[in-house]
């Protein structure tokens, strides 16, 4: 075969194989777009933890997380759909299909990356530690607390699980669904601290100043948050970004986020902060 007709019918292989490949890679990542559009419906993974997401004292729910997902499905002409997740099934029930992302304060890790593909941060948060102010009363700095005999309470797969590790390793970690659990732990007497991204653990020192104190002034670990999605879901992702981007722009993000985190306006209409 002369080169010239081998270039010829190698190129028209790579231009048959091309348009058998492109519509499919086409139709993957824009797949649950699709479906998403057909439904009219987004639905959302979440795990409930103040502020992101809590119930209000009539059970619907509110908070950071769900003004997001809200706002988020509202400008896009969508209705929102909330699945309350158990936070170390979150990423493995999106991966199921059981929703189309999670939007639950996600701190973006490469652990994390290797499962799911993220947008860019639309939250900026940090990991701190809440003491008890009868058991850890002497412990001030970060050696105080690894040893041998110190308990940590933190939540079942969320990221303060590994900066407690890295931090207090010598420590013995008490490992919770709830987030509310962690800091119960913590006020009954049985734990001398607990880990959680902020602000929980300082909205917790605030509300219980005779039972709790921040030991540190600096954050344990930094932490950006996106939404998580399924690998491949690229269409759904620049969607996601360009709105991210948009509400960072005219500040409803921030505004929204200087609410729930800033202050404890929110608190009446809860029962159970």
């Amino acid at each position: 075969m002369n080169l010239s007709l081998k270039t010829a019918l190698s190129g028209a292989a790579l231009l048959f194989t091309a348009a058998l490949v492109t519509p499919v890679q086409a139709e993957e990542t824009s797949a649950t777009l699709s479906q998403i559009e057909q439904s009219g419906t987004l639905r959302v993974g979440m795990s409930t933890f103040a502020p992101w997401a809590m119930r209000d004292k009539q059970g619907a729910l509110i908070g950071f997380e769900i003004d997001v997902a809200r706002r988020l499905a509202t400008d896009n002409g969508w209705q929102v759909e909330f699945v309350p997740t158990a936070w170390d099934g979150i990423i493995p029930s999106l991966l199921a299909k059981k929703y189309d992302v999670i939007i639950g304060g996600l701190t973006i890790t490469p652990e994390r990356e290797k499962s799911v593909r993220f947008t860019q941060a639309y939250s900026h948060s940090g990991v701190q530690l809440a003491a008890s102010s009868t058991q850890a009363k002497a412990k001030k700095t970060i050696a105080d607390f690894n040893q041998r005999g110190v308990i940590l309470a933190v939540r079942r797969g969320a990221s303060p699980v590994q900066v407690a590790k890295e931090h207090f390793p010598k420590a013995t970690l008490r490992q919770f669904d709830d987030e509310s659990q962690v800091f119960q732990e913590v006020l009954n007497g049985r734990a001398h601290g607990a880990l959680s991204s902020s602000p929980k653990p300082e909205q917790e020192a605030l509300r219980h100043p005779d039972a709790l104190f921040m030991p540190f002034a600096e954050p344990l670990a930094q932490g950006d948050e996106g939404f998580a999605l399924r690998k491949g879901d690229d269409a759904l992702a620049e969607e996601f970004n360009e709105w991210i981007a948009a509400r960072q722009a005219d500040g409803w993000l921030k505004a929204r986020h200087d609410y729930w985190f800033k202050s404890l306006a929110w608190e009446a209409q809860v029962a159970n902060p």
